[in-house]
């Protein structure tokens, strides 16, 4: 599916019924990345929303540069443009940067927050350097080289070996992203907030899913995260990488469809109405 929001076309599926949930992905892919928790979500009485972010997937080009709030400002319209007032917010390392920024801005439009190896803090001098310079690669044609710098970070260990058909399928998405869209991400990324004081930005229940040997975001950022949100879930999941999602599903699925159960009390609120 398609819509028009912000001036831009962005991509997205929305399936099922219930209680609305709303899954961000990470940075350089798509909403592909939520194929292993569509069918579960649904079966078990929700209606799943998964978009492109700009310049991801389906979604229009992006330009190059772009900011982590205009990611955000594109999800608040497309819920708009659904008709949905207020959902389950899920993002996973990009996406978790996108929502914190939602959740600063719009609160109100969250029943409940569910962070994927993702941190709160901003990067360090270092890694803003860093994000520079593979922006800049990128813009300099060495685009190649950074997908293969990103997508090591991307699984644990081994499971290139173990299951690789996955890496074979989530680096050919990577391959199909637009330069632009790398550049923008990577420089979003750098520049994002600090929410390192989460608890200032959500005082609803959350959960928090990390992964053991995620060499991307280190397993400490979501035990912190974890620490630092009231009313806070939290698993870290043995043996994932950072795409904990795709890597370990049936055990990502049980931690996000408990947290969903907890919820039960909202389930007889009304989804569509803005608080």
């Amino acid at each position: 599916m398609k819509a028009t929001v912000n001036g831009i076309t962005l991509g997205y599926d929305d399936i099922g019924s219930g209680p609305a949930v709303v899954l961000l992905h990470d940075f350089p892919l798509s909403r592909r990345m939520w194929d292993p928790q569509i069918a579960p979500l649904v079966t078990a009485g929700y209606r799943v929303i998964v978009p492109d972010l700009r310049g991801f997937g389906e979604s229009s080009k992006a330009e190059a540069s772009c900011e982590i709030s205009e990611y955000a400002d594109d999800v608040v319209a497309l819920l708009d443009y659904l008709g949905i007032g207020r959902a389950v917010f899920g993002g996973m390392s990009m996406g978790g940067y996108v929502l914190f920024n939602l959740l600063e801005r719009f609160r109100s439009r969250a029943m409940a927050a569910a962070f994927f190896a993702t941190r709160s803090g901003a990067d360090t001098m270092v890694e803003k350097a860093r994000g520079a310079e593979l922006a800049e690669k990128v813009v300099k044609g060495d685009r190649p080289q950074v997908i293969d710098h990103l997508a090591g970070l991307l699984f644990a260990e081994g499971t290139m070996k173990t299951q690789p058909a996955l890496f074979e399928n989530v680096k050919r998405w990577m391959d199909s992203t637009d330069s632009h869209a790398l550049t923008a991400g990577l420089l979003a990324m750098r520049n994002r907030m600090d929410y390192a004081t989460p608890a200032r930005y959500l005082d609803r229940p959350a959960l928090v899913v990390g992964a053991e040997r995620d060499r991307s975001v280190k397993p400490e950022h979501s035990r912190f995260l974890a620490a630092a949100l009231p009313c806070c879930t939290s698993c870290i999941i043995p043996g994932a990488g950072h795409l904990v999602n795709m890597e370990r599903p049936e055990e990502f699925n049980r931690c996000l469809l408990d947290f969903l159960g907890s919820l039960a009390v909202y389930r007889h609120a009304d989804w569509r109405k803005v608080a």
